[in-house]
């Protein structure tokens, strides 16, 4: 014995379909929404003595935010470089400063307060 076979009338099938085409529609401008929100700000933490990431690549012109997400260090960053030179002073708990690279290179940004923390910023 076989259950009752069911059928989707015309206008319906064109409603599926519109339905379908915009949900993929909707998902797809996410998508680009989404990659270039990621592209145009790159947080970084400053946690348990370290960067977090510890390695980011940019394009010139674009900007890291270093975040102090410490509840009880101060830090700051730092880059000594030739073609650019940046210094936050202190950074306080919960803070946070935005750098802007302005050229190409590879620089190193430093925490004045805990040396052995380093990010390494990759511009091109």
């Amino acid at each position: 014995m076989q259950g009752p076979v069911y059928t989707m009338q015309p206008h319906n099938r064109k409603l599926v379909l519109v339905m379908l085409f915009g949900a993929l529609a909707s998902i797809t401008m996410t998508g680009l929404a989404t990659a270039s929100l990621s592209g145009s700000d790159h947080i970084i933490s400053q946690k348990g003595k370290r960067f977090g990431p510890g390695d980011v690549a940019l394009h010139v012109g674009e900007h890291i935010t270093v975040v102090n997400d410490d509840n009880n260090f101060v830090h700051q960053a730092y880059v000594d470089h030739e073609a650019f030179a940046f210094d936050s002073g202190d950074i306080e708990p919960g803070d946070k400063v935005v750098i802007t690279f302005p050229t190409e290179g590879d620089f190193t940004v430093l925490c004045g307060v805990h040396p052995k923390m380093k990010l390494a910023v990759h511009v091109r």
